[in-house]
């Protein structure tokens, strides 16, 4: 009794034990705070980005209505959310290999022989009836095989759904910025349309003038110029707006329909500049991008744990017990007789032709492409912050000047349209001034746009909404997947982020 509760206990702590490599979380190759980087300002009332759901940045009604839309509806991130699911899938198939599968089964076997083909010449007739409960080549866990497949399945699953995070995050930002740019494209087709209006009148009256002598055939060929100009634009942004609507349609999941386009002005849209920057330890790591690759890097460990565990001997168990008759009738009743059978096969692998070794090349190989794939993302992650932060120190300030240059230009265009009208100056003047006002108003509204553009990259960069969406993602991770044995477990895996940077297995 004695031996058999030892190797009881030995069994025990052998299964609960993997051979997967102590982690450590790869050094960022990134500056530790955002002085450095042009842009980076901090203020009272500034919050982070991460701690901000889209409903609260985004707080104009026309494009909170219009991001919403696109969420509930976009195809991509449906099939994102058809990618979640399958992995939790693989994930439930992986852990079922945990604990052994019970199976019911029931056989008949009827011999009948005739008297002829019996060496005694006497025909028989036999009946065999048996129902039990069976175990079917369970591998008993000495070496953590199973359990780190299991965790490697489980991390899949967990990079899939920040997968899911990152491309609903996105979407969030690319809807946003196709509003942006269809508001952009009117307000340019608005001021187009009332350009080409000014200078047909302008021709028209020269037009008038050539005919009373006043003005020459040169002036009236300039204008004709300018007429024309501005009707090539005219068509350029009636189908940029066209396209614009198509983009929309495509990314809300709607069919096209007038009434999904927004009724405002870019001058109506409203996005705050309030996000605080924090620092770099912070903001990376709430980017649903960069725990993907983490995630994935701890699958990755996982998967050298189950190559090395095969190098060692795995043990199987088949087993079956319940009730056999040679009738139907008393199969279950006091006429049966009880049988059983059990079946421990043990495989130690000797020679494979490498395979093996091979295979734990391979898994090492695999996890140091994921520590290079986790620097790189956070590398790149690093420099698109930076980049917002730069643009952000610089298009108010460019928009405040070209709004300047703007006013500057409208009184060149107003003075040199004085003194043609008083004979003082040629109309060719008055044409370069019009073109340069028209072409810096044009500049005005696209600068206007790439500012409310910046913002809402800045918002996606730093992980708008990251927190609220991990929240809401780990409530459902723990109802759906969490296998209560291993809660407090998986609980540290999930979270790899706020996890000790070395973890013992």
């Amino acid at each position: 009794m004695k031996k058999a509760l030892s190797a009881s206990m030995v069994l025990v702590l052998l299964s609960g034990c993997t051979m997967i490599p102590d982690y450590f979380r790869p050094e960022a190759n990134v500056s530790s705070d955002w002085h450095a980087v042009p842009g980076y300002r901090t203020s009272d009332g500034q919050r982070a980005a991460y701690e901000l759901g889209w409903q609260e940045f985004f707080a104009d009604p026309a494009l909170n209505q219009v991001i919403g839309t696109a969420l509930e509806n976009n195809k991509d991130l449906k099939i994102a959310a058809l990618n979640v699911q399958e992995a939790r899938a693989l994930y439930r198939i992986e852990r079922s290999d945990l604990v052994p599968g019970v199976n019911a089964n029931g056989n008949a076997t009827i011999a009948e022989s005739s008297d002829e083909s019996a060496l005694t010449r006497v025909g028989t007739r036999t009946e065999v009836y048996d129902a039990n409960l069976g175990i079917s080549n369970y591998e008993i866990d000495l070496f953590g095989k199973l359990r780190s497949q299991n965790e490697a399945a489980i991390n899949e699953y967990f990079a899939t759904e920040a997968a899911q995070r990152t491309v609903r995050n996105a979407l969030i930002a690319e809807t946003a910025n196709a509003y942006l740019q269809l508001l952009a494209d009117q307000k340019l087709l608005d001021l187009t349309i009332k350009t080409l209006e000014a200078q047909q009148k302008t021709y028209d009256i020269l037009s008038q003038s050539q005919d009373k002598g006043i003005a020459t055939a040169s002036d009236v060929a300039r204008a004709l110029t300018a007429v024309e100009t501005a009707r090539v634009n005219l068509h350029q942004y009636h189908r940029f707006v066209a396209q614009d609507k198509n983009a929309l349609t495509v990314l809300m999941g709607v069919a096209y329909d007038e009434n999904n386009f927004p009724k405002t002005s870019l001058d109506s849209v409203e996005i705050p500049d309030n996000l605080n920057p924090g620092v770099p330890s912070e903001v990376l790591i709430s980017r649903p991008d960069v725990h993907e690759a983490e995630y994935l890097l701890l699958a990755r460990n996982a998967d050298i744990g189950a190559a090395r565990a095969a190098f060692f001997p795995s043990i199987s168990l088949t087993g079956a017990y319940g009730f056999a008759s040679d009738s139907l009738s008393n199969l279950f009743t006091g006429g049966a007789w009880g049988a059983w059978s059990f079946v421990p096969q043990i495989t130690l692998p000797i020679f494979q032709g490498g395979a093996n070794k091979a295979a734990l090349d391979l898994a090492e190989i695999r996890k140091d492409r994921a520590v290079l794939n986790y620097e790189r993302v956070i590398e790149i992650a690093f420099r698109e912050v930076a980049d917002e932060l730069a643009a952000r120190a610089t298009l108010s300030e460019q928009l405040a000047a070209q709004k300047r240059l703007v006013a500057a230009a409208q009184q060149v265009y107003d003075v040199s349209d004085q003194r043609y009208k008083a004979g003082i100056d040629n109309f060719l003047s008055v044409l370069d001034s019009q073109r340069e006002l028209y072409a810096y108003q044009q500049n005005q509204i696209q600068i206007e746009r790439q500012r409310l553009s910046n913002l809402v990259n800045l918002y996606k960069v730093l992980g708008g909404g990251a927190a609220v969406q991990r929240v809401k993602s780990s409530d459902a991770q723990q109802v759906e997947i969490t296998p209560e044995s291993n809660a407090d477990q998986t609980n540290q895996q999930r979270d790899p982020i706020s996890a000790p940077q070395e973890t013992a297995n």
